[in-house]
């Protein structure tokens, strides 16, 4: 077998557990997912998980980067200066439109984030440091606000780490086709943070 070959197969051995384990995820959650059973929904030995990854959470790490790829792509679409006004309604539901969009779209990755987080140790300081990363853009964007001189009702990076939690938290216990569609979910968020912004 050819160098080549070897490395088209484990290319492919690769996307076939991220995708089980996205599938998985979606379905049962991801304490309740096992590495056998992403394997198994993968056709792969369990021996070929760890030639890729070293344990679940790393292979979460992977799916973790499909998501942030996507909401750059998204934010990349358009040139995406700091100096967003997020006390207009339009620019802060664009901002929060993409932020959904993303967190809908990549719901099992968002799960299984959520249900990793509450499960680790709540003194790592990781559900902050994630939540903080995750939300960098709205910080830079009310800093920004506060350079200028408007009145923020908190320190930027506490507002917008709120802002993240909340549609996180709103888009892990909404099951897609439930009570509120995407355009109603949006568009309360954009109502309920423009009134405290601005």
């Amino acid at each position: 077998m050819t160098q080549g070959v070897r490395k088209a197969r484990a290319a492919q051995t690769r996307a076939a557990l991220l995708d089980a384990a996205r599938t998985l995820f979606g379905e049962r959650g991801y304490l309740n997912t096992k590495i056998t059973d992403i394997t198994a929904a993968a056709g792969r030995s369990t021996g070929s998980f760890y030639e890729h990854f070293a344990d679940k959470d790393e292979l979460l790490r992977a799916l973790l980067g499909d998501l942030e790829d996507a909401a750059d792509e998204r934010l990349s679409a358009d040139p995406h200066p700091r100096e967003h006004d997020l006390t207009d309604r339009e620019q802060l539901r664009a901002h929060l439109a993409i932020a959904w969009g993303v967190m809908r779209q990549h719901r099992a990755i968002q799960v299984a984030l959520f249900q990793s987080m509450v499960a680790d140790d709540p003194a790592s300081g990781r559900a902050w440091r994630d939540l903080t990363g995750q939300t960098a853009v709205l910080r830079d964007h009310l800093e920004w606000l506060r350079e200028g001189g408007h009145e923020l009702p908190g320190e930027p990076e506490l507002i917008a780490a709120g802002m993240g939690a909340m549609l996180a938290l709103v888009s892990y216990s909404l099951p897609p086709g439930g009570a509120y569609d995407d355009e109603q979910v949006v568009d309360a968020f954009t109502d309920l943070l423009l009134k405290g912004l601005s």
